[in-house]
């Protein structure tokens, strides 16, 4: 075999390599290469998106790369990554570095790496394995990096104590004042008592319970790395906690910054396979944090080993177009003080993050006398960023959720009152923040101040949408924050109905406009199939963890509706919200009921059929709890509470029960806050007589839904 191989500009090394991949995941590498050499980087979100399959959705996305893009490196800086896949991590690293030496044990992987990165003109990828390529590796290191590679260190090193011996192999290469980079999860992540299969092993609690001897992985504790560490004589490390872990992070914390009360999100999406849900991640973590127990409890670690950064915490905005793609870092100048850094991830993104200066003095000059600080906004063309002032204080989203923890009612809405007020000053200013919510808005005492104003248009934008959107988007983050019926409010402000609903027109439109057509991981998530398993035994206690989007289906066979007889279809909605449930139903059956949410909603029928014929033939009854929602025409309901659901009563003649039966309903559904619903729901017309909520037949099964209004945001005139 020739030893030294060209793919574009990437050399393949093949000096060290037996002719057998020791490690593979089938058939699937196969279609990574076919597609990687099909498609350019900039389509392989196309190719997730249309694959729905979580191998190619790990190996080719781009946010994959977070872990290792933030940290700050010397152009000239000579990287080696050992164990580098399929290359998720080996491109951004070129970019970064002056030279990248790459080691894998697979053949196929490194074809993969070499075609993806062809354009890379200072890799090179040794293949075989670590211990064997180890002898001909130079010594002058500034980083070596292990992204999901140390947990193999048995496989690779295969002695009695492999951690260890791994470690100071890798030190031999390290340059004086270099770094290792370590990359893994936490055998004692949040996740995996929550209902997290082990990622390796793909079993419940492995981790937890400690790894047999044979075992192909093992991951540690915190202490648990830092005793190998100090083994090795290694005693400056630094930790820092990606989220939802290190393989697709969005933030990243230290022990220098550490999550804030309701910062953290729920964190049920489960890509590789599907899991239990067993409590409320986010609320767990918060009550953990109060006490400085979230690093012991953090999904996964990433450590420095050596001279440490001055960067404290990451948050990643790339799931967006190209130019409005960045990152935000807290970082410690050169005198101690806390600073604010956004950078733009992209090229196009450079204007974005540049125009936020403009945003700043337009800002400065609308609230110049009123009760609101704007953040000062600086930029250095040097480091090619946005730099703002550390604000101290608490953000008022979670000054409002302290009061909803006590119960304090008034105090809440003497909080909504006081942001009114100050947002109401200089109303008709040709400036205005489009995201003025209430967690870019710093309190400390009597000084609010706004911290992130990155979506500001040349526009006035009344402060009663203002309060409608920042109201929307606190509520949508916490199902707890319900408890606040905002109707009285917006009655007061005179927001009605319809313009409620074109408000969540231009949100929808907003959000497009950010993200593009692209599929948010929520979507993905969808799409690649995963399924969230509530156990029967927690339902009840556990419905906060459930997806909201879940549906539920029962049977009622005379004696009534039953959980434990439940169903959760795999049918899950499309990216168009729409799903098709086909429900086998026996002749002792008397009444299907479907929940189609477990949230507030609206629900359109679009077909209905009792094997294979309309259900508006059989005369069967469609019905709704009266309390729960409202028919809003012949095939639309909407539902204002957590429990929408609609019974298909089958006690008809003339439905021709067989032993055997199908009933296929074909629905469209969308989520909707509950205060809208409650709008909806208050401006219909009183019936003159008291009707059931129930429709006999549905007359316009499979129409077109009337077209949404055309969606409107916030932009410069020019554009």
């Amino acid at each position: 075999m020739q030893e030294n191989v060209k793919i574009g500009n990437v050399t393949l090394n093949f000096k060290h390599y037996s002719g057998v991949d020791l490690y593979s995941d089938g058939a699937i590498e196969n279609d990574l290469l076919e597609i990687v050499k099909k498609y350019k980087k900039e389509e392989y979100q196309k190719v997730i998106e249309e694959r729905a399959n979580w191998p190619i959705l790990y190996h080719l996305s781009e946010q994959r790369s977070n872990i290792v893009e933030w940290i700050p490196m010397d152009k000239n800086a000579k990287v080696l990554e050992v164990g580098s896949g399929c290359g998720a991590i080996t491109g951004m690293l070129s970019k970064k570095a002056g030279e990248v030496v790459a080691c894998d044990l697979s053949r196929r992987r490194s074809e993969i790496n070499a075609t993806r990165n062809q354009e890379c003109d200072n890799v090179t990828i040794h293949v075989g394995n670590f211990r064997d390529i180890e002898p001909d590796l130079p010594r002058d290191f500034d980083y070596i990096f292990l992204i999901g590679v140390f947990e193999y260190g048995q496989g690779y090193i295969g002695t009695d104590n492999p951690y260890e011996k791994f470690l100071r192999m890798l030190q031999r290469h390290l340059k004086k004042g270099g770094r290792i980079v370590i990359a893994i999860e936490n055998r004692l992540g949040l996740k995996y008592f929550a209902g997290c299969a082990e990622d390796h092993l793909g079993s419940y609690f492995t981790g937890i319970e400690g790894y047999s001897p044979d075992s192909v992985a093992k991951t540690f504790t915190r202490n648990g790395l830092i005793n190998i560490f100090k083994k090795c004589g290694m005693n400056e490390y630094h930790f820092y906690y990606p989220y939802p872990d290190y393989k697709l992070m969005t933030l990243l914390h230290s022990d220098d910054y550490l999550p804030k009360f309701g910062e953290l999100q729920d964190n049920v999406r489960n890509f590789d396979r599907d899991r239990l849900v067993l409590f409320n991640e986010k609320r767990a973590y918060e009550d953990l944090s109060k006490d400085g127990l979230y690093p012991e409890f953090a999904n996964s670690f990433e450590v420095i080993l050596g001279p440490g950064f001055d960067t404290i915490y990451s948050k990643y905005s790339n799931d967006r177009v190209s130019e409005f793609k960045i990152r935000t870092d807290i970082a410690i100048d050169k005198a101690g003080r806390k600073v604010i850094k956004k950078f733009p991830l992209t090229e196009e993104a450079r204007e974005h993050v540049f125009g936020i200066r403009d945003a700043y003095l337009g800002l400065v000059e609308k609230y110049r006398g009123g009760d609101l600080e704007i953040n000062d906004c600086q930029i250095n063309e040097q480091e090619g960023c946005a730099i703002f002032s550390f604000v101290n204080g608490v953000p008022l989203a979670s000054l409002l959720d302290q009061c909803i923890d006590r119960d304090d009612m008034e105090a809440f809405e003497a909080l909504l009152n006081e942001y009114l007020k100050r947002i109401r000053y200089k109303e008709d200013y040709p400036v205005s923040d489009y995201d003025l919510i209430f967690s870019n808005i710093m309190v400390n005492g009597p000084i609010w101040t706004i911290i992130d104003y990155e979506w500001t248009y040349g526009k006035c934008i009344p402060a009663k949408e203002s309060m409608w959107r920042a109201l929307y988007c606190y509520r949508l983050e916490d199902r707890k924050r319900e408890k606040f019926d905002p109707k009285p409010l917006f009655g007061k402000l005179g927001i009605t109905e319809k313009e409620i609903q074109v408000l969540l027109d231009e949100e929808y439109a907003f959000q497009k406009y950010v993200t593009g057509n692209r599929k948010s991981m929520v979507e993905l998530w969808k799409d690649i199939g995963r399924k969230v398993i509530v156990p029967k035994e927690i339902t009840a206690t556990a419905s906060a963890a459930r997806p909201d989007d879940q549906i539920q289906i029962y049977l009622d066979n005379g004696e009534g509706y039953s959980e434990d007889e439940s169903m959760f279809p795999e049918e899950q909605y499309d990216d168009k919200n729409t799903v098709t449930l086909d429900i086998r139903v026996d002749d002792t059956c008397n009444t299907v009921r479907i929940d189609p949410a477990f949230a507030p909603c609206m629900v359109t029928i679009l077909n209905a059929t009792w094997n294979s014929l309309n259900i508006a033939e059989g005369g069967a009854d469609i019905a709704i709890n009266p309390v729960n929602g409202e028919w809003i025409s012949d095939d639309s309901i909407i539902f204002n509470s957590d429990d929408p659901n609609i019974e298909f009563s089958l006690t008809s003649d003339k439905l021709g029960i067989k032993q055997k039966n199908h009933l296929v309903v074909k629905l469209l559904m969308t989520l909707i806050p509950r205060n809208a619903a409650d709008a909806v729901i208050s401006s219909l017309p009183e019936p003159e007589v008291a009707v059931p909520k129930k429709k006999n037949i549905i007359k316009k099964l499979g129409e077109k839904i009337s077209q949404k209004r055309e969606a409107r945001y916030y932009k410069d005139d020019e554009e």
